[in-house]
């Protein structure tokens, strides 16, 4: 009886003492409430519309071309529907300036912002940059609450984070965890410029955009991207940092792109053996494979079969690093490069060019009427490169640069990045071509206009109103 007793006393202060552990345990992890409460007001939520067409424009767009013309267009089979997606974003701005995800908004019709208060308000896009997948919004408001953006510098791993969005569009949803790695390169992925965050905060589908806090309430990070097989989160999840955010909204606020450095070369890792036949003792830096003609490469004599060990003084440990390195300076800056080549190190000097942007990506960036260098349609242009040419494979063109909003362009559903091959009756080679048709066209009436839009041929029809 005396051994029972003692038995059940030993049993219930075990007990005791584990539940004294766990309080212990869960007093030592963080409160978000705070963290929370002040920062939700600030998110947003985004929801985008676009046109999507699957094919060439309708037999009714083409019905009033004389036949001696119609040769001069594909023949139609028109699909076009309504597409809809979601995401995420937050204000940086009291006037109403909005950070999200470039993919959030990409080719989009129209732009919705949803406010904590459930104020719905159409957004402008001021600027995009697709190589950090970053976009800058306007919306009409003032006083709006804010998020400040933090540097990075003392974000370490094992740190904690929390994720605010609208995963499957359930509105203000909160997932927290801790930082897992930092400056990852996701060579899969177009946004090579970007030294990744990740953690294991469950991030899904609608978080794109949304802020990534750490304890103190400062933006961290932009979520991005997940790394799923099934489509949702698997504890991987990688996040812009606020430092490399901060230097594109600086750039999407003064002119509405960004402007990267560029050096001219195709790089990959260094092997074992690569490494060791190059007298390294061991695989670090970034292996030229190519050096571009005409390029700040082959100005500085930069070889293939080089190896970049550093740059501007930061060691490269492996190819990732380098076009995060380059992309982040200025062009025309003059930096050092540090390479190994016949098992012996070289320095060389080089002055970054710039890199030429994707013109499919391009963003307008809104302007009045009559604003500088746009045309009677409404569009600002420039002549393709011709890499651009060869790449989709196009004879001629000029390529749009901005729309401006209420013109005719506009209402034709013309975008920055599409390819104008046509006009009226005319084949449009390059700008002057293209000068010369525009010069020509008579008010109120409508002409065909064919154009290329993400390597997809269509047509429309465009007309001028009645000019004063």
């Amino acid at each position: 009886m005396h051994k029972a007793v003692l038995s059940v006393r030993t049993l219930m202060g075990v007990l005791v003492m584990s539940m004294l552990a766990l309080t212990a345990r869960a007093a030592m992890l963080p409160d978000f409430t705070d963290l929370i409460e002040k920062s939700a007001p600030a998110v947003v939520k985004i929801t985008t519309s676009k046109t999507v067409s699957s094919g060439n424009p309708s037999i009714g767009q083409l019905q009033d071309l004389p036949e001696a013309y119609r040769h001069l267009f594909p023949q139609p089979n028109p699909r076009e529907r309504q597409s809809q997606s979601m995401g995420s974003g937050f204000i940086i701005s009291a006037d109403g300036y909005i950070l999200t995800n470039n993919h959030v908004v990409d080719a989009a019709d129209e732009i919705n912002v949803r406010l904590f208060d459930q104020r719905e308000l159409v957004a402008e896009v001021i600027g995009v940059d697709p190589l950090s997948d970053l976009a800058l919004l306007k919306i009409d408001a003032k006083d709006l609450p804010i998020l400040s953006l933090a540097k990075n510098d003392d974000l370490k791993v094992g740190q904690w984070v929390v994720a605010i969005g609208s995963p499957f569009g359930l509105d203000y949803s909160a997932s927290a965890g801790i930082v897992s790695a930092m400056g990852r390169s996701i060579h899969a992925n177009d946004s090579q410029y970007v030294p990744f965050i990740q953690t294991d905060v469950a991030i899904n589908p609608g978080n794109s955009g949304g802020p990534l806090f750490n304890l103190k309430g400062d933006v961290v990070g932009i979520n991005s991207q997940i790394y799923s097989r099934s489509g949702g989160s698997n504890g991987l999840s990688f996040s812009i940092p606020a430092d490399v955010a901060s230097e594109v909204v600086a750039q999407l606020m003064d002119k509405g792109s960004v402007q990267r450095g560029w050096l001219g070369v195709a790089i990959t890792d260094v092997s074992r053996d690569v490494a060791i036949s190059f007298g390294l003792s061991k695989p670090i830096g970034a292996l030229v494979n190519d050096v571009e003609p005409d390029s700040p490469a082959q100005s500085a004599g930069l070889k293939p079969s080089d190896i970049i060990v550093a740059f501007d003084g930061v060691e490269v440990l492996d190819s990732g690093i380098l076009p995060q390195l380059v992309g982040r300076m200025a062009p025309g800056k003059e930096i050092e490069l540090t390479v190994m080549r016949g098992g012996k190190q070289k320095t060389l000097e080089v002055v970054l060019g710039e890199r030429e942007a994707d013109p499919s990506t391009l963003a307008s960036v809104g302007g009045s009427s009559g604003a500088a260098g746009l045309d009677r349609l409404g569009l600002k242009l420039e002549p393709l490169s011709e890499s651009y040419r060869d790449r989709e494979n196009l004879q001629g063109g000029v390529l749009v640069r901005q729309v401006e909003p209420n013109s005719a362009a506009a209402a034709t559903g013309l975008r920055p990045g599409d390819v104008i091959v046509q006009l009226g009756y005319n084949e449009v080679q390059d700008l002057a071509e293209y000068r010369a048709v525009v010069k020509k066209l008579e008010a109120n009436k409508l002409v065909p206009i064919r154009f290329y839009r993400r390597g997809q041929s269509m047509i429309r029809t465009i007309k001028i109103e009645t000019e004063d």
